[in-house]
């Protein structure tokens, strides 16, 4: 197996960037002709990305290019946002993707947000992979396999001849252990635990942002745990729902969800911290015989990557230190697509990583 990753930027959106990335991978990889190229462009190519797949094909001699638009683009090398950019993935000697088959196993999976259907996410085989779009995630969005725009939005394929591995990172700090949510009307959780939901979540923040004028909503989630609520807080098995807005006439808080009386729910705050720890923590799962990957496949949300971590992404800094040498890339997305607790994800804020080991 032979893998390699290239990226490229420029001041238009040229599709000579898509060609340049290609050929920056396949040196890497000491390929003449590539098998399957990912590749990721910047959203300044959504309107018109086929010339760039195009010259992408050409370069790689190959007619399997999939990939996305997204807000920004990286490799291990670096990572670029509000420049138009191309990141690529060549695979060849052995490894290659190919459509979705009913046994494929994993499922590497892209979608547009108009192209997003729960149901048709849910089911299948466990699929990993995010949600294509831009910083205003407000489109257009280009999603491509076989060289050619998917008009439906949707792409779903499965690596041959790589044992693919996958995990992913919330990364979030828990403010408040599971609480019974005893109240809720509509997205507006009233009673939790027994107490006020504003008061239960204010109790927990520092007395400098307690004041309803001051909660920061934006780092805020509600977490819902699957199963066994404090086992599933200690194992990462939770989804996430961002905190919209708190109430002071009801003290209720407003989430982007809506729940059941009955269940539980933690607060929980979105911390650049426990989100870098969480990363090593995930890589350690994900690599305990230390066996050597050969590629790998990241996608972080937009809201995770640079601008979360003060002008740097920990994320692809860690992931490079910790396998040096690898080629992966990765792009910003507008939802993170994951399978755990026995079903198809999707997340927010959240990063997910593929990695490819010798089969």
């Amino acid at each position: 197996m032979k893998a390699g990753s290239g990226l490229a930027q420029g001041r238009h959106a040229d599709p000579a960037l898509a060609a340049q990335a290609v050929r920056m991978a396949m040196q890497m990889a000491d390929l003449d002709i590539a098998q399957s190229i990912v590749l990721y462009l910047s959203s300044d190519f959504a309107h018109e990305p086929q010339a760039a797949i195009a010259a992408a094909a050409r370069a790689g001699q190959c007619t399997q290019v999939v990939g996305c638009t997204a807000a920004g683009v990286f490799s291990e090398t670096d990572w670029v946002l509000d420049a138009p950019a191309a990141a690529v993935l060549v695979l060849g000697e052995g490894a290659s993707l190919q459509p979705r088959q009913a046994d494929s196993g994993q499922v590497l999976t892209f979608t547009a947000p108009n192209a997003l259907d729960l149901t048709w996410l849910q089911g299948g085989a466990p699929r990993y992979g995010a949600v294509s779009g831009d910083a205003t995630g407000q489109g257009p969005f280009s999603v491509w396999q076989s060289a050619r725009v998917q008009h439906d939005g949707r792409c779903e394929l499965a690596v041959h001849g790589a044992d693919m591995r996958s995990d992913f990172s919330q990364g979030v700090h828990p403010l408040t252990p599971p609480l019974r949510l005893d109240k809720v009307a509509g997205h507006d959780v009233q009673i939790l635990g027994g107490n006020k939901a504003l008061a239960s979540l204010a109790h927990e923040l520092p007395l400098s942002v307690r004041a309803p004028e001051r909660i920061p909503t934006h780092l805020l989630m509600a977490g819902i745990p699957y199963g066994d609520p404090e086992q599933a807080l200690a194992q990462g098995r939770f989804h996430l729902l961002p905190v919209i807005a708190v109430n002071i006439d009801d003290q209720s808080v407003t989430i982007a969800g809506q729940l059941e009386p009955g269940m539980s729910l933690f607060w929980a705050l979105r911390k650049p911290k426990a989100a870098a720890d969480d990363m090593v923590a995930m890589l350690k799962r994900m690599n305990q015989d230390n066996a050597k990957p050969r590629f790998g496949l990241m996608f972080p949300c937009m809201g995770r990557g640079p601008m979360f971590y003060g002008g740097e992404d920990r994320d692809q800094k860690i992931l490079a230190e910790r396998f040096p040498g690898m080629p992966f890339i990765g792009f910003y997305g507008n939802g993170e697509i994951a399978h755990f607790d026995g079903a198809n994800r999707l997340l927010q804020y959240s990063t997910v990583l593929a990695l490819g080991y010798d089969a």
